[in-house]
């Protein structure tokens, strides 16, 4: 599908087609179509109407989040110490962090910033180069639609060596998006003699990124490892999780902006 969008010159629409694919949108259209199909199909309408009205309600759940999140997205297990330990010092290994988002202009810093999701990966990023003694990569430039401004890979920097005391060995600035991190990444450094990437990112966005940089390898002998971060502990269900919140709605939409971003290969 991404290639569909590359091949056609509209890679740009990918941002408005998302907010169409996206709930709540789809939902609130298939309550419209449902009512206005009251007066001549009745029964029919109010099944439709009673359905996106639950699908409305199970979107915002964090039990439909979670359930989306295991079942589509199979985030893989964290690191263990013991694979961290194996880790140090590897040869021809590099880490790379992926960008998640930036504000162009954050004024309580009167400068451009990381957005808080984004801040985590590059923490982690650094926390597990100071375990391994790998170098440290990051892979972030303006995300489409987005502001123009510093790419991601020049904020992380600034902030990698001011805040974290920590420079990064080397920066991308051009992906706008996963494929491309994977496939701008891999150019950068596989001529550098490194066939072996950790790849940090969040355990719901690590199935499409693998994936990605998979395709960007294209047969060359190159290893990735799954170096994901805030993992979910799957704990039973209680009652608070089939009732509407904030951090449900967050986390069944980022389940599906994922499976869709796997599916179209982007």
């Amino acid at each position: 599908m991404n290639e569909i969008f590359l091949s056609l010159g509209i890679e740009s629409w990918k941002s408005a087609l998302a907010v169409i694919l996206l709930p709540p949108v789809p939902l609130l259209i298939l309550a419209l179509v449902a009512a206005r199909m009251l007066r001549k199909r009745f029964l029919l309408g109010w099944f439709l109407l009673l359905l996106a009205l639950s699908g409305l309600w199970l979107s915002t759940t964090r039990a439909a989040g979670r359930g989306m999140t295991r079942f589509l997205l199979h985030p893989p297990p964290a690191l263990t110490q013991d694979q961290i330990a194996a880790l140090k010092r590897a040869p021809h290994t590099a880490i790379v962090v992926l960008g998640g988002g930036r504000y162009a202009y954050a004024p309580e810093y009167g400068m451009s910033s990381l957005k808080p999701r984004t801040i985590e990966r590059l923490r982690y990023g650094i926390w597990l180069a100071r375990q391994t003694a790998l170098p440290l990569a990051y892979s972030g430039g303006i995300g489409w639609g987005a502001a123009p401004g510093p790419t991601e890979a020049e904020i992380a920097a600034r902030i990698a060596a001011q805040e974290f005391q920590f420079p990064l060995r080397w920066q991308e600035s051009e992906s706008r998006d996963t494929r491309e991190n994977a496939y701008k990444t891999v150019a950068l450094l596989q001529p550098l003699g490194i066939d072996r990437i950790v790849v940090v990112t969040h355990g719901y966005h690590m199935q499409r990124a693998l994936a990605d940089f998979e395709r960007a390898a294209q047969g060359r002998p190159m290893q990735f490892v799954a170096a994901p971060l805030g993992m979910q502990n799957f704990t039973p269900l209680d009652t608070g999780d089939w009732l509407p919140s904030p951090s449900g709605m967050e986390a069944t939409w980022i389940a599906m902006h994922e499976f869709l971003g796997y599916w179209a290969g982007a």
